[in-house]
């Protein structure tokens, strides 16, 4: 039987990922993404289970009720991982493999789902949890004639005023 830890080794290569090893057991990944430039990812390998766990956004500075309620409706679609809030309110996506069912698609399935999940979900996340911080920055920056490319996504927040 092929070590999992091996398998791991092999789909990140085969991904062209790049990776840190910390110890035997634990591997951090960044995933590309388009709307989140980057997320981090990481794979631990357990007794019996592989985790997975990948940070997606802070704490949302409002409107929190609608931010979870949006997260908990999206549970009930993803694969592999379900949106979990740490004690500090802030959002990963979580989920737990058993080392049995560990192959090279599989990683490669679950790191695209995680991929996914957190491009796709990011902007929602960040309308719903931080719109009034949104709308000041686009404020702070059109006063200061700085660029607002990178808040193109969230032009409907922009203050008409």
């Amino acid at each position: 039987m092929t070590d999992v830890r091996d398998v791991i080794v092999a789909a990140l290569d085969e991904a062209g990922l790049e990776y840190v090893r910390h110890g035997e057991d634990v591997f951090e990944v960044e995933l590309p993404g388009v709307r989140k430039l980057k997320t981090a990812c990481r794979l631990e390998v357990g007794k019996h289970a592989l985790g997975v766990h990948a940070f997606v956004a802070r704490r949302p500075d409002e409107n929190h009720e609608a931010v979870y309620r949006w997260l908990l409706e999206r549970n009930l679609k993803l694969y592999g991982v379900a949106f979990a809030l740490d004690a500090a309110g802030d959002i990963y996506l979580d989920g737990r493999l058993p080392l049995q069912a560990i192959t090279a698609g599989e990683i490669d399935r679950i790191l695209g789902s995680v991929l996914s999940y957190a491009d796709e979900s990011f902007n929602p996340i960040l309308e719903l949890g931080f719109a009034s911080s949104i709308r000041k920055e686009w404020r702070w920056r059109e006063s200061r004639g700085e660029s607002t490319r990178n808040l193109d996504a969230f032009r409907h927040l922009r203050p008409q005023d």
